[in-house]
């Protein structure tokens, strides 16, 4: 039996994650910073993972951890959003989503050099790309403080691998989506307040650029990307992405279509929500994960927004 060690296992990409390695006959261990905060998504799954009150800035106790179970696959999900979030403390930020995976990675070449370890990495790194779609070779160019401490991690990632030999993976993730998401993502957000004015909570929704464009994907499709990069002969990094992007106004108009409105009746553009303006737009090319382990996005754009207002719906009426 193999035994996956995951931080940030309480989150939407940990929670699918334990879900999928579950079928697969894992033992899994999970690590969150506090039990306060446990969503309720996540109550079917306690009981069947081992679940541990760690900081991952707590060196000393992430090795006394490690050093116990000895896992055969570590997963680290912990850090901070890449959300609305990603100018909020600047120095928490290089700490956890930068520094903290150099002190993972050095335990595991301490500890057991054999332990495989995956890096959720992220998008955010290319920033202001110099070109459409990024592929692994595309220039990396961080605009956030987010975006520079996953760049660090990521090209630590490289070295640890090189250097010392370590299988160890950077998932370049763009945006994954799901009803576990929160409120502090725009696809969330919309679906949380469509449902709200279908049901006569809120009267409207202001949002910054309707014609901003991402590429979203669903996150249980993502995760198992990351459980592939781990199966393999050899390390690697690999984008993972739709290699599609749709609007602001899609998303509207398919949250609020699916309840029975028209988002133009309800759904007004604030210049405080707008972000800066993308001279290139941020899109996936997922030309190696589909063609080296055979990975392919499975739930499409529209099914997926229709999933997280059927959740929100349950919610609310539940």
């Amino acid at each position: 039996m193999k035994t996956a060690f995951i931080t940030g296992i309480a989150g939407q990409d940990g929670s699918y994650l334990t879900e999928l390695l579950l079928t697969k006959g894992y033992r899994i261990v999970g690590v969150e910073r506090s039990r306060k905060n446990i969503p309720d998504y996540f109550s079917p799954l306690i009981h069947k993972v081992d679940l541990l009150e760690v900081d991952i800035l707590d060196y000393q106790r992430m090795a006394e951890v490690l050093s116990c179970y000895k896992p055969d696959e570590v997963y680290n999900y912990a850090a901070y959003s890449s959300g609305a979030e990603m100018f909020d403390d600047p120095i928490s930020i290089g700490e956890v989503n930068g520094l903290a995976v150099v002190r993972i990675l050095e335990l595991i070449r301490k500890i057991d050099s054999n332990i495989r370890f995956c890096q959720a990495s992220s998008s955010e790194m290319f920033g202001d790309a110099s070109i459409s779609p990024q592929s692994e070779e595309t220039a990396f160019n961080p605009r956030s403080p987010y975006g520079a401490a996953k760049l660090y991690a990521h090209s630590m990632i490289k070295i640890y691998r090189r250097h010392y030999g370590l299988f160890a993976c950077s998932a370049i993730l763009y945006n994954h989506e799901s009803p576990r998401r929160s409120l502090s993502f725009v696809t969330k957000k919309i679906v949380h307040e469509a449902v709200r004015i279908k049901l006569g909570l809120s009267k409207e929704l202001r949002l910054g650029n309707l014609n901003s464009r991402r590429d979203w994907g669903f996150a249980g499709d993502y995760v198992l990307a990351m459980w592939l990069m781990l199966q393999q002969a050899q390390p690697s990094d690999y984008v993972v992405a739709t290699g599609e992007t749709h609007s602001v106004r899609e998303l509207c108009e398919i949250a609020f279509g699916y309840l029975g409105l028209d988002y133009r009746d309800y759904v007004r553009e604030d210049p405080v929500f707008y972000r800066a303006t993308e001279t290139v737009q941020l899109v996936g090319n997922p030309s190696k994960i589909r063609n080296e382990l055979g990975w392919v996005h499975q739930i499409g754009f529209r099914e997926m927004i229709i999933m997280m207002v059927d959740a929100e719906l349950r919610r609310f009426k539940g």
